[in-house]
């Protein structure tokens, strides 16, 4: 039975860490000088090679939740002359997957524009993409995420709140109908195996020094990083360089605009009213063409413009 305390108790939760984390600390971080919020970023931090926000870390502004999402409406440009725009990548780390991998079925869902969800579970399920329902394309999504960092049946069962044999038989048709994803994944751990370390698509290394413990479970993590390292290093690298893209064009015709932070596969800007039309495509083109993928899977991202971040979002 639930009980009603139940849901009061986890709304009070989400409240308080609202509350202490960001209501009432962010004001105080506000600099004296500028008026503004500045964070700090290291490159050196996250193992992924990902740039690390630090005081305060705006890379974990609540996006998930209803009430988490209005602190994202505190976030405002400099002045009434400019607006906060929003880039963002569009499902960067499986259209990495499909062309690290060189999956056919995955690189011909993402260069004939196909929602990639639908796609999957249309192969999953063996139906029409037409009589793919929510439930299927849930199940898919949960899949393409979940296999890329190593999930298994229990997991996935976990997740999905269905029994481990039909978990199991998801898996399985995934594998069946995705193989060269199987082959990445067994031929990645083994050239970790053999090497010490895994690398992006750009060559920059992360070493495992863990990848042939005899202990199971450490082993089992080092492996599951393996995968997942080359998928999530080379967004990271990818966005790296749509920034510096992005800041020589910038430079170069001494906009008034200015990029202000990087979240994750999102950019964010505070954008000249009267500069808008000229920039949007310029970081479109930035971000799509800044490193180009194997087997041609195109590179895609979106651009929103608004009062306040939440809105451009």
């Amino acid at each position: 039975m639930n009980n009603k305390i139940c849901d009061d108790i986890l709304a009070f939760r989400e409240l308080t860490k609202l509350k202490n984390t960001y209501v009432d600390a962010l004001p105080l971080m506000i600099n004296k000088k500028t008026g503004r919020v500045h964070t700090s970023y290291a490159q050196a931090v996250a193992v992924t090679g990902r740039l690390s926000s630090i005081d305060p870390n705006l890379q974990n502004i609540p996006v998930r939740t209803e009430r988490g999402r209005e602190i994202r409406k505190a976030f405002i440009p400099r002045s009434d002359e400019f607006v906060l725009m929003s880039a963002d990548y569009s499902q960067i780390e499986l259209r990495i997957v499909a062309a690290i991998s060189g999956d056919a079925n995955m690189c011909e869902a993402f260069k004939t524009g196909k929602d990639i969800h639908t796609a999957t579970a249309a192969k999953v399920f063996n139906v029409e993409d037409a009589a793919v329902t929510k439930e299927m394309r849930y199940k898919a999504k949960s899949v393409n995420f979940g296999i890329i960092y190593g999930q298994g049946a229990f997991g996935l069962a976990e997740n999905l709140g269905i029994s481990r044999t039909e978990a199991k038989e998801i898996i399985d048709n995934y594998k069946k109908q995705f193989p060269n994803i199987q082959k990445y994944m067994d031929d990645t751990i083994n050239f970790a195996k053999e090497h010490g370390y895994v690398e992006t698509l750009m060559g920059r290394k992360r070493w495992l020094k863990d990848i042939n413990s005899a202990n199971f479970t450490v082993r089992g993590f080092a492996e599951r990083n393996a995968i997942n390292s080359p998928i999530q290093g080379s967004a990271a690298d990818m966005i790296k360089l749509a920034m510096i893209k992005i800041h020589a064009a910038f430079k170069q015709q001494q906009f008034k605009s200015k990029m202000l932070l990087q979240v994750h596969d999102e950019l964010v800007f505070d954008a000249h009213k009267d500069e808008i039309d000229i920039i949007k495509p310029m970081i479109l083109q930035c971000m799509q063409t800044a490193m180009p993928l194997p087997h041609d899977v195109p590179t895609d991202a979106e651009v929103g413009t608004g009062v306040n971040w939440l809105a451009a979002h």
